[in-house]
């Protein structure tokens, strides 16, 4: 057995190391573009445009309706089909690809985007209106009050909950198998099926996620008792 764990860390290892670099890469740009789409969905459901707002909520349901990995497969799959069938319309004959490294960031931006949306709304509604007021009587214009005085404060108290999204969105990288982005899961997987180190490749694994996962669910703890210190 001592030789069957020796052998595991030798050979699946290295790999790891490397499916680690892939699921910071992914879990950083799908951050990055999770809160992008966030902040612009917020924005939308806060506006006066009710039409926009109408749409805006259909579409944030639709998103949180369905689950993340049937939202990879559609993107994978069916969305350069559409791409080339709209541009067939126009006579324009094309072959779309979207990699699948591309259709995890794309997801995971749009998904957990949605979810951001409705924590940035409500810390943007939670916010002291006497803040924008004294923007407006200042001689600022709304978008300027939004954006140097509603917006800041909003995205601050909501970095507690971002921190547990970032952790989820870690462990999630691990559906991005299913669409053969070469991560953890895939590999050990991988790994598994050639050694038949079946227990150990999968126990391995399994504290890899919790080496990236705590830490950063402790720190997020940490953020938020300093957070409700300073408010």
């Amino acid at each position: 057995m001592d030789l069957h764990w020796e052998r595991t860390f030798s050979k699946l290892g290295p790999s790891l190391l490397e499916g680690i670099g892939v699921v910071v890469y992914v879990t950083i740009l799908g951050f990055m573009g999770g809160l992008i789409v966030g902040l612009l969905l917020a924005i939308g459901r806060v506006s006066r445009h009710k039409v926009l707002n109408r749409i805006l909520t259909l579409f944030i349901e639709l998103i949180r309706g369905t689950p993340l990995l049937v939202q990879f497969f559609y993107i994978y799959y069916v969305v350069p089909m559409l791409i080339d069938a709209l541009m067939g319309v126009f006579g324009v004959h094309t072959n779309v690809q979207i990699s699948a490294t591309v259709s995890g960031v794309i997801g995971f931006s749009i998904n957990y985007g949605c979810y951001m949306s409705e924590v940035i709304r409500s810390a943007i509604l939670s916010v002291n209106p006497g803040q924008r007021e004294a923007g407006l009587a200042l001689g600022y214009s709304e978008r300027q009050v939004l954006f140097q005085f509603v917006i800041p404060p909003a995205i601050r108290n909501s970095i507690p909950v971002f921190g547990n999204y970032l952790v989820m969105m870690i462990k999630d990288t691990s559906l991005l198998a299913m669409i053969s982005v070469q991560e953890l899961l895939l590999r050990t997987k991988t790994f598994a099926s050639q050694t038949f180190l079946t227990v150990e490749a999968y126990t391995v694994l399994a504290l890899v996620y919790l080496v990236i996962s705590v830490p950063l669910s402790r720190l997020s703890v940490v953020l938020e008792k300093k957070l409700k210190r300073k408010g």
